[in-house]
């Protein structure tokens, strides 16, 4: 059973609880007093890396992520002919499996309402250690993905249900507001009607970000349609001011939009489908607009950081695109001819 209310304990409270329990294994005999040690040393780099006044559950996907790749890149002290070395593979896997039961406990004790780890992209291989996964979509898989959105958008494809039941116009909205603005999952579901405005004709989203930072990003007009759509006719009406609601009223959670997107997945063409999650999509939006030579300081504020060089981290690459590059090479272009 999940507690009641959430325990929003900084990440130093939450180790220090959580180490005094692995180490008061070892009166049991669970836990060997080597291996409790290695867990309280891999818990103190994870504090180290997140940071003490860290609150626990504000630790997204994409924050692990960071801090897996960070300890990657961490040297390693105890190889002394090599002062540079990083950590071997096998210490990047055994640090990623230490921070895993840390969340694991954590999810149980109601110290976060939803394992980051869950949401981490980053896999512990023992060859080769830590390495992110390509989490863009190809421009194929991306259209297939937005066209079964629009498609759901445009005809309830679950007519046998109730006129309150049914999500199409939400299902569609979510996925499009990810794959083209690319906002983190938390911004979205924190979204409320009013923070959506329109000015001059154009559509606007004012987006809570982090350290209290909001950005507001024009919405695409295919965009901007659906969502007056879902305001008409696909929102349950309630006093609640979330944008995002169940049909049952209430606000959407983070782990509400995996299912909404792999609904929504269902609809693509299989040659064109391929399991994507939230972080997935924000990824799909940087990398698309940075290949399509969007200005880089655009494509950050899209996205709300606030420094271009974090931009690195979502620039995935993509199939065939140094072969695009060289076709179109602008030192081989034949001069223009004046008339």
């Amino acid at each position: 059973m999940r507690p009641a209310e959430l325990d929003r304990l900084t990440v130093v409270e939450a180790a220090d609880r959580y180490v005094e329990l692995v180490r008061a294994k070892t009166l049991t005999g669970a836990l060997s007093p080597a291996t409790a040690e290695v867990y309280a040393r891999d818990v103190a780099t994870l504090v180290a890396l997140a940071g003490e006044r860290t609150v626990l559950d504000d630790l997204t996907g994409e924050d692990v992520d960071a801090i897996l790749l960070a300890f990657a890149r961490k040297p390693d002290g105890r190889r002394t002919t090599d002062a540079g070395s990083r950590q071997s593979a096998s210490s990047q896997a055994r640090f990623r499996r230490s921070i895993s039961a840390l969340f694991k406990h954590a999810t149980l004790a109601g110290w976060v309402q939803i394992n980051p780890m869950a949401l981490a992209t980053v896999t512990a291989k023992e060859r080769g250690g830590l390495r992110p996964e390509r989490r863009a979509l190809t421009r194929e898989q991306a259209q297939g993905l937005i066209g079964a959105a629009r498609t759901l958008g445009e005809e309830p494809r679950r007519p046998e249900r109730r006129r309150d039941q049914r999500t199409e116009l939400r299902d569609a909205l979510v996925v499009l507001l990810l794959a083209a603005l690319g906002p983190r999952v938390s911004e979205l579901v924190r979204a409320n009607v009013e923070d959506f405005y329109t000015n001059d004709g154009v559509r606007y989203w004012r987006i809570f970000g982090k350290g209290g930072r909001t950005r507001d990003v024009p919405l695409p007009r295919d965009v901007a349609a659906v969502l007056e759509a879902y305001l008409q006719r696909g929102r349950p009406a309630t006093q609640d001011k979330a944008l995002l609601l169940s049909w049952r009223g209430r606000r959407l959670a983070r782990g509400d939009v995996q299912a909404v997107i792999d609904r929504v997945l269902r609809e693509v063409d299989p040659e064109r489908r391929r399991s994507v999650t939230p972080h997935g999509l924000r990824h799909t939006t940087a990398t698309h607009l940075l290949a399509d030579a969007v200005d880089m300081d655009a494509v950050r504020r899209v996205l709300g950081h606030s420094d271009l060089s974090t931009l690195g981290r979502y620039r995935d690459e993509l199939p065939g695109e140094l072969e695009v590059a060289m076709r179109a090479h602008p030192l081989l272009r034949e001069p223009k001819r004046s008339d």
